[in-house]
């Protein structure tokens, strides 16, 4: 049986999917590639059955607090074996690392030039926190492609001490603080 719970969290609202004992899916409520077939309105977690649904939550909850570095939890993600493949290499880099598009090919026994292929594997991630995609960058430290949006890239990489994520959340910071200030100019 598949149940959806949603949770809220400091990056926004997280749809929860399970089947069975195994977490089939973690999305933010607006990222792209959002499952059509997935419709509301959810529970709120806590009125879930699922055990691993109320796991799923306690790990993020603790990963966004800086309480933990690794998910342990039951997954079962539908995808192509390319997709496949891409997403267990995703799971071996570690809290705090990142790798390029192009690196993450090489790793896979794959050409630079099927960078693109792997960043789209990579983008139809189905628990993209839990395996992170958020620490594969592009080829020169960008952050680019992900699918819950580059400001929730830069907080998780700014969570884990990562740079590249400390430097675009100031920027985004900036440019909110710019936009409000012109808004209040006009």
């Amino acid at each position: 049986m598949m149940e959806y719970a949603v949770m809220s969290s400091v990056l926004g609202d997280i749809v929860l999917r399970a089947e069975s004992d195994h977490l089939t899916g973690a999305f933010f409520h607006d990222q792209r590639h959002f499952p059509p077939s997935i419709k509301g309105p959810f529970i709120p977690v806590e009125q879930s059955r699922s055990d691993v649904i109320r796991q799923a939550c306690e790990q993020i909850e603790a990963y966004l607090a800086g309480e933990r570095q690794r998910f342990e939890l039951a997954l079962s993600l539908t995808g192509s074996p390319f997709q496949q493949r891409v997403w267990q290499r995703l799971e071996e880099i570690g809290f705090g690392e990142v790798m390029s598009y192009g690196a993450l090919a090489r790793a896979l026994g794959l050409s630079r030039g099927h960078a693109r292929a792997v960043g789209s594997a990579v983008g139809r991630n189905p628990v993209s926190m839990i395996v992170p995609c958020h620490r594969v960058l592009a080829g020169g430290g960008a952050l680019t492609g992900y699918a819950g949006g580059l400001a929730r890239k830069a907080h998780l990489l700014a969570l884990e001490g990562r740079p590249e994520g400390s430097a675009a959340l100031r920027q985004v910071e900036g440019e909110h603080h710019l936009a409000a200030g012109v808004e209040r100019l006009q």
